[in-house]
């Protein structure tokens, strides 16, 4: 590894070598130059809302960058934590539990629809020599093993002056894309094991959500620009379907040429509809009520913009890793959640989390008295 051991990968790009970290709340205005990697918090404070939680919007930028190319990633071993190790922030009695008051909150019209998640843990201390679990190892066991459109990593150890993070996603879902001024969202509302698996109540809570993005994109875009399309449409992923729904909007010329812009669009946008709920705000407060820890970049967003050519791609941080440092020596964690509405059955949510869980879980643990899988991580 070279002396600063930073990296990041996503959408093609791989950058090495981390020179700086920006505070989006304190700074947006940095990303409208520059290749950036971006992670932020579900609990960071940007203007649309809030749990009421502490969290953190920061931004990357790298003194080297390339397209990724897999050939030249030298092979390495990712040694996860043991299988039988995770434990949940939320027992099924708990979640179950937390359904039923989403519901209650529904029957009284406080909320149409709210997305509970729990967090699994599980130990994975630094090595003996002090390094940090090896995120490019994992990062690629789960681009072989659960391959996603929007698959990103981003890892910063400490030690090297620069904020740290380490966070690995596989996530499907679209949060945001820029185009010059063409703003994009794909939020995923309904999953399945088989497309005859969705239900008439995934298929609601998808317009729903839709909706709600619809009005988000519409406080920075021009009126009448908001388009729906694929609405619906079924996108099939290792183990599981998903209902997908693309909204475009042109963003209006203020916003475009606001030196503020991500300020702006985020304010506006985040958290992502479809990991918060309806009404967003609503949401959000029973969510920090429900919820006994903090999602961190779980639900949150990651992804890269490059402010010269006016392009950005962030996905919706869902199957999502992250990793920190703590007394015992460090915690590996991940999330899993689903959107409850009236016509959500307790029971059913659970194995729902249990189904976007087991997959991703099982790939990134080490089996009992069996070797860790090989993998590789960037030149």
């Amino acid at each position: 590894m070279p002396h600063n051991p930073s990296w990041a990968r996503f959408a093609g790009r791989v950058a090495t070598g981390a020179v700086e970290c920006v505070d989006l709340a304190v700074a947006p205005e940095r990303l409208r130059g520059g290749l950036w990697f971006v992670v932020v918090d579900f609990e960071a404070d940007l203007g649309g809302g809030a749990t009421g939680r502490p969290g953190r919007a920061r931004a990357w930028r790298f003194a080297h960058v390339a397209d990724d190319d897999a050939r030249h990633r030298r092979p390495t071993r990712w040694t996860g934590p043991q299988a039988g190790t995770w434990r949940s922030s939320l027992d099924r009695d708990a979640y179950q539990q937390a359904v039923a008051r989403v519901r209650e909150h529904v029957r009284d019209g406080d909320v149409y629809q709210a997305n509970v998640c729990r967090v699994l843990s599980a130990p994975l201390p630094v090595s003996d020599t002090g390094d940090e679990p090896d995120a490019a190892a994992l990062a690629a066991v789960l681009a072989a093993g659960n391959p996603a459109p929007h698959a990103a990593a981003v890892h910063v150890p400490a030690g090297h002056g620069i904020d740290p993070v380490w966070v690995v996603s596989a996530s499907p879902e679209l949060y945001l894309t820029l185009d010059g001024d063409r703003l994009t969202s794909g939020p995923i509302k309904g999953t399945a094991r088989t497309p005859g698996g969705l239900t008439a109540k995934d298929r609601a809570e998808n317009i729903m959500i839709t909706d709600l993005v619809r009005n988000d994109l519409q406080r920075v875009c021009r009126a009448g620009s908001i388009e729906v399309t694929d609405l619906l449409a079924v996108e099939h992923h290792p183990g599981l379907v998903h209902l997908v729904t693309r909204v475009h909007g042109t963003l209006t010329a203020d916003v475009a040429a606001s030196p503020h812009l991500w300020r702006d669009v985020l304010a506006a946008t985040f958290p992502p509809g479809s990991v918060s709920g309806a009404p967003k705000s609503s949401a959000l407060r029973l969510i920090g009520q429900l919820e006994p820890v903090p999602r961190g970049p779980y639900c949150g967003a990651v992804g890269w913009i490059d402010g010269d050519a006016g392009r950005a791609e962030l996905a919706v941080g869902i199957r999502t890793f992250w990793w920190e440092r703590d007394p015992g020596g460090g915690t590996l964690r991940f999330g899993t959640g689903a959107g409850i509405t009236w016509g959500s059955d307790p029971d059913a949510e659970w194995h729902e989390t249990e189904l976007k869980a087991a997959r991703l879980t099982a790939l990134a643990s080490t089996p009992d008295d069996s070797p860790p899988p090989t993998s590789s991580e960037p030149a």
